[in-house]
């Protein structure tokens, strides 16, 4: 007897959501990071409410700032599913887990996803509470969705392109709606605990304009199966040896509650013209 896999998890927890929402099929997903979970409340028409941990597949969100939510909502003619929370790798998580819901949301019929973080800057110019595009990341967490198994025949195969994993033509989106909007290349680590110094500096010397320790994962999957990403991070702290403070999270929820409003306006607009070219 066959043991079923990630992508027949990810189509359990999809029928899930359909049953409970009553509808076969949304547009668009949207994962919350750390401190962004009470956007939630404000982006479009809530439709159903349910709690994530309760759908297949799916560990309750145990890191502070994320919200046990899945929230199926319309906006701007859009049928979307908001997360408020995810899934680590520092906690213990394996990669599949991390990405379960980067696949639930393909297999419940999304074809965009926006995802969102908080991240340490390692860049001087920017302040406390800016908002960067991703262009491009750098996946250092010594771990990859598409590792282990090949995906079975129904999906795409292993080997997906990254050359754009971010859309340049979303990223021209976000830009139209806010003009304060950076550019910058995520590099997404292991986590557990803040970078050092010395390894900001190796960041640096890579190309790294921001660190985090999610994001990079879900952009694989997400790409491996046909979703056009759009990634947000907002600039929390200054990485290590660049901030005169120690490095806390609480300073990261704080930096995500004052900036909610405009990122609440940010994903509004970028709904009205998430339709697929």
């Amino acid at each position: 007897m066959t043991t079923p896999g990630p992508y027949d998890d990810a189509r359990e927890a999809a029928d899930a959501i359909a049953v409970r929402t009553g509808t076969d099929r949304h547009d668009v997903a949207i994962i919350l990071g750390s401190g962004w979970a009470g956007a939630a409340d404000r982006i479009g028409t809530v439709e159903t409410d349910m709690e994530l941990s309760s759908l297949p597949g799916f560990p309750l969100p145990a890191v502070a700032g994320h919200r046990n939510l899945l929230r199926s909502i319309t906006a701007s003619g859009q049928r979307a599913l908001v997360f408020g929370g995810r899934s680590h790798l520092y906690e213990g998580h394996a990669a599949d887990t991390v990405v379960h819901g980067v696949r639930t949301a393909a297999a419940a019929g999304c074809h965009t996803i926006i995802l969102t973080n908080a991240a340490g800057g390692l860049n001087t110019a920017w302040p406390v509470g800016q908002l960067v595009l991703i262009e491009d990341q750098l996946n250092l967490t010594g771990h990859s969705p598409m590792g282990g198994p090949p995906p079975p025949e129904d999906q795409p195969g292993r080997f997906c392109d990254m050359t754009d994993a971010y859309s340049p033509r979303l990223r021209q989106v976000a830009h139209e709606i806010d003009a304060q909007l950076a550019d910058g290349v995520y590099a997404g680590v292991l986590g557990g605990s803040y970078e050092t110094p010395a390894e900001i500096r190796m960041l640096a010397a890579a190309g790294a304009d921001l660190v985090g320790m999610s994001t990079v994962l879900e952009t694989i999957a997400a790409r491996h199966l046909g979703l056009e990403v759009l990634g947000i991070s907002l600039v929390t702290n200054l990485a290590a040896g660049l901030s005169a403070a120690p490095l806390a999270h609480t300073e990261v929820l704080e930096a995500a509650r004052q900036a909610e409003t405009r990122v609440v306006d940010l994903i509004g607009g970028v709904l009205a013209h998430v339709s697929p070219e």
